[in-house]
């Protein structure tokens, strides 16, 4: 995206194109806030689509909408979803050199040199729904939901710190600077919302992410394409709210002055980024109305409160899923949520007793509500909901204040609902010690294939062209996992 904008079909540059079209800075001012792919010969718009801001995809999509609830910080699959009889019969005891050939771990003194010996799962674990899937008392009200889930027991990844795991499940890269797959998202397919973004960031618990705004940047993409955060109680986004002095017919007049300079501006330059600065003000501008009336739950009935386990003021994790139903309701392509401390190493306020079941008790009802209220309104067929970290624990303990895992990177659960997966299914094996993915292995990159494909995307042709080479959310790898879909 380097260099002028080409129209191809239509002949020439942008500057040639207006010129011969007879167009000045007025009469392409709607036409430059939409995405300038539509240019492009054969990009027609999508049936069925309400807003202009939505492009078409590839195939039919079985998805058209992405609620993703990040557990920042890395769930114990041991205490919640991959039930280990045998790794509890041989508790205390040093798990074989054979399982640590080779293998890299987050501290390793803890792992290699203090030989941390096998640690079984203290909670009660009990097989529920028709699937008779095993979850544990630490999460009821997920075990209650299972008939529409799909969980994968068999997830794998590359990297076992925080900050770049996090980066490469949101981005399929553990360097700085690659979109996320919000991004990706948005910019594929856009936004089905006209007063709303496509790409919406709620986060929730002690602290943000580690890595912060990265995990949902556009990275080279235009920064259009970026997550927006919303913050979870007042103004959703700071400032947006007109100055109470300023009448709407100045700031009218002041929006369009704006959007004619940048539009000269980038008549004569070409950087996208005059595009994005653009669409931002007239964004903003419809959003004054659209954004209060998405947080304002006065409307929602005490059922579906109960439903989800919050209050109508109260910022949490169970504030946001139900915000996060009220963004798809509305047109918003990809939300992502974000609750911290899934952190489990046994140090203070990390313990996997005390300290993972309250933050196991924040969430739980939360997404099981979310998929109840999807499904009872009929959207959860299109809408894909995504529950997982950036990785998993070991099935050693730490030696630490109290009892922990390490972080674990070659089998870990998510669990996945509506949007085209199997209900009802359990999909993926580890071994009897939960160590090592044995059946089914779903690494990032085929998560991230097999998520593209269901909301109707090749992820080997959705490429962007960036200092010389083509880059995809996949980069070079991944399949899609047939084995999870309907």
């Amino acid at each position: 995206m380097n260099g002028p904008l080409e129209f191809p079909g239509l002949g020439g540059t942008r500057r040639h194109f207006f010129s011969r079209c007879g167009m000045g800075l007025g009469g392409v001012a709607l036409a430059s806030l939409l995405d300038p792919r539509v240019f492009a010969e054969g990009r027609a718009a999508h049936p069925g689509r309400a807003s202009a801001n939505a492009h078409p995809s590839h195939s039919q999509p079985r998805a058209r909408n992405v609620i993703y609830l990040f557990m920042a910080g890395g769930p114990s699959q041991l205490e919640m979803f991959d039930y280990k009889p045998r790794l509890n019969a041989l508790h205390g005891q040093a798990i074989p050199d054979s399982f640590l050939a080779g293998k890299r771990f987050a501290f390793m003194d803890t792992s290699f040199k203090n030989r941390s010996t096998l640690l079984g799962s203290r909670r009660a674990f009990r097989q529920a729904g028709r699937s008779g899937a095993w979850v544990s008392d630490m999460m009821p009200h997920t075990a209650g939901v299972v008939d529409e889930i799909t969980l994968v027991r068999s997830c794998a990844t590359d990297l076992f710190n925080h900050a770049p795991a996090k980066l490469f499940m949101n981005t399929g890269s553990g360097q700085f600077g690659r979109p996320s797959m919000g991004a990706w998202v948005n910019y594929a397919l856009g936004s089905e919302a006209d007063d709303l973004p496509g790409f919406v960031v709620l986060q929730s618990g002690p602290r943000g992410p580690r890595g912060g705004a990265v995990n949902w940047s556009s990275g080279f993409l235009p920064t259009r394409y970026q997550g927006v955060p919303f913050r979870g109680s007042g103004d959703p986004i700071l400032n947006l709210e007109t100055p109470k002095n300023i009448r709407p017919e100045r700031q009218r007049d002041t929006l369009d002055a704006v959007r004619d300079l940048n539009l000269k501006h980038w008549v004569d330059t070409g950087d996208p980024e005059i595009l994005t600065r653009i669409a931002s003000y007239e964004l903003a501008a419809r959003m004054q109305v659209a954004a209060p009336e998405l947080v304002d739950l006065r409307r929602e009935s005490d059922a579906t409160l109960k439903l989800y386990g919050c209050e109508r003021d109260k910022p949490s994790f169970a504030r946001n899923c139900l915000l996060a139903r009220r963004l798809v309701e509305r047109g918003s392509r990809f939300v992502q949520l974000y609750h911290t401390d899934w952190d489990s190493h046994g140090a203070p306020g990390q313990n996997l007793e005390e300290d993972l079941s309250k933050v196991a008790r924040e969430v739980d009802q939360a997404c099981a509500g979310l998929v109840l209220d999807l499904k009872s309104r009929g959207l959860l067929d299109d809408t894909l909901v995504i529950w997982g970290g950036e990785f998993g624990r070991t099935p050693m303990g730490e030696v630490r204040e109290k009892t922990g895992r390490n972080h674990h990177i070659d089998a870990f659960t998510m669990w996945f609902a509506g949007g085209g997966v199997k209900a009802g299914a359990v999909v993926g094996a580890t071994d009897e010690l939960g160590f090592n993915a044995v059946a089914d292995r779903a690494h990032v990159h085929d998560l991230h294939a097999t998520l593209l494909h269901l909301l109707g995307l090749n992820h080997q042709r959705l490429t962007f062209r960036f200092q010389g080479r083509d880059f995809r959310l996949t980069d070079v790898q991944g399949e899609v996992l047939n084995f999870m879909l309907a």
